[in-house]
């Protein structure tokens, strides 16, 4: 809903009368993404922001489902409100996210503490369900899917400072066997091309200097018009005044010539880290995975990669003890991080997901040895991330600065290899790219002395 819209019915823009709003996000960026969106929507409501629920006239937690036992997260938090609704009758508790989407009437059954319960593809009804609530005094559950609905939407971020998010696609059609999304956020649907050209160039205008494009699966990006997701960087690019383009996640199978093509062309703009989830490093377990490519495949993409854009640094996603997952292919992904140098990982042990197919594979791993298996795979990539970290010292690199820090006078930004780096530096340099000699270089923190 946009802001004209809301401004037309009184009693959305007077509902809230200041009132104070906790927002309780679990989850990946996505969920951070629709908790910001929420937020806009609450303001035009004539709420406000506040730091601890006990400040709140109105609850959210915007819930993930990503990994086990989100429902018990859930319920425990909702438990801790208990008696604050008690205690204050007007108080409105909600949840939202993929756990609302998951689990829908059953979960406003389970905990009638509930005011609303509110699905992914329902996000932009938060000011109908509110005031519904508030004036009916009645709980909603609004969780449907649409599918065949355009996927319309203007960015809203509040204060986009330095560096934002910009969703370009919702949903995936992927049915990886592992993974729920497909389930909590839909079918794959794209935004047009026009529509995020503008928003960026709005988030221009307001300051930002830097995007990250996002979506479940980046690359398979498809405009109305035809344009795929090397077409809209290449325009992005080329039509706006972004400094700076960063994009999460894509997808192996979906990574090609002209993608990198285009990165190569436009490296002033488009930064070269890359997330690349490879999930496993054995050719078996990526088929039983439904992932569409193979260990030969994956390693290919790299080579590419690395073919066109030298000074490319790569980050992926690990999943150790998906079902039948034997030594010697669990020693296949050992192998692969020693062959691929990963500057970041992010690894975890399987956990069965509601409406996978893998949840039903009958040979499931223990607890024991997928926790063993993801020890070792931390304790491997520890070792390489150090070492490659190393090679940045007495490098100067090109840090966009995003934050002052009062207490230390310190400034910090990242650089184009996604680094947090600090260094000494006022609040002036906000929004500017300096040079910075690094001193000291940990896998993710970087510390240096600005060059002038």
């Amino acid at each position: 809903m946009h802001t004209a819209e809301l401004q037309s019915i009184p009693t959305l823009t007077q509902i809230g009368q200041g009132e104070g709003v906790y927002i309780s996000t679990y989850g990946c960026q996505m969920n951070e993404n629709d908790s910001e969106r929420m937020m806009s929507l609450l303001e035009m409501m004539d709420f406000h922001s506040v730091p601890t629920p006990e400040q709140a006239s109105l609850i959210i937690i915007n819930s993930c489902s990503i990994r086990e036992k989100p429902v018990h997260k859930v319920h425990s938090e909702v438990g801790r409100y208990r008696k604050m609704k008690e205690a204050n009758p007007r108080l409105r508790i909600g949840v939202t996210g993929c756990v609302a989407q998951q689990e829908k009437d059953q979960l406003r059954a389970d905990i009638p503490l509930l005011d609303f319960v509110l699905g992914t593809d329902a996000i932009d009804s938060l000011p109908e369900v509110i005031a519904r609530v508030r004036l009916n005094n009645e709980p909603v559950v609004n969780a449907r899917f649409q599918h065949q609905a355009p996927y319309h939407i203007e960015t809203l971020i509040r204060n986009p400072g330095v560096s934002t998010f910009v969703n370009i696609t919702k949903g995936c059609d992927n049915f990886c066997t592992f993974c729920v999304v497909p389930f909590t956020r839909g079918r794959e649907r794209s935004r047009p091309l026009q529509h995020l050209l503008t928003d960026v160039q709005k988030l221009v205008d307001r300051g930002v200097r830097e995007v990250t494009l996002l979506g479940q699966n980046v690359n398979s990006y498809e405009s109305e018009c035809g344009v795929n997701f090397a077409g809209l960087l290449k325009q992005l690019a080329r039509q706006t005044g972004i400094e700076r383009i960063r994009y999460t996640t894509s997808h192996p199978k979906d990574f090609n010539e002209e993608l990198m093509d285009v990165m190569a062309e436009h490296q002033d703009k488009i930064m070269e880290f890359i997330h690349l989830p490879v999930q496993s490093g054995s050719s078996e377990v990526l088929e039983r995975m439904h992932r569409g490519y193979s260990r030969d495949e994956y390693l290919g993409i790299v080579e590419m990669i690395y073919s066109r854009l030298p000074n490319a640094v790569l980050s992926t996603d690990i999943i150790v003890g998906f079902p039948g997952e034997t030594e010697a292919q669990f020693q296949q992904t050992m192998s692969l991080l020693n062959e691929v140098a990963y500057e970041n990982i992010f690894a975890f042990a399987y956990s069965p997901r509601p409406f996978t197919k893998a949840q039903h594979f009958s040979d499931q791993i223990s607890e024991s040895v997928k926790s063993q298996r993801l020890a070792q795979v931390l304790a491997l990539h520890k070792e390489t991330s150090y070492a490659l970290a190393k090679q940045y010292l007495g490098q100067s690199l090109q840090i966009l600065v995003e934050k002052f820090d009062d207490e230390t006078g310190r400034v910090s930004g990242r650089s184009r290899q996604n680094k947090s780096v600090y260094f000494t530096g006022g609040r002036e340099l906000i929004g500017q790219t300096v040079t910075v000699h690094i001193q000291e270089a940990l896998p993710l923190v970087m510390r240096g002395e600005r060059v002038v």
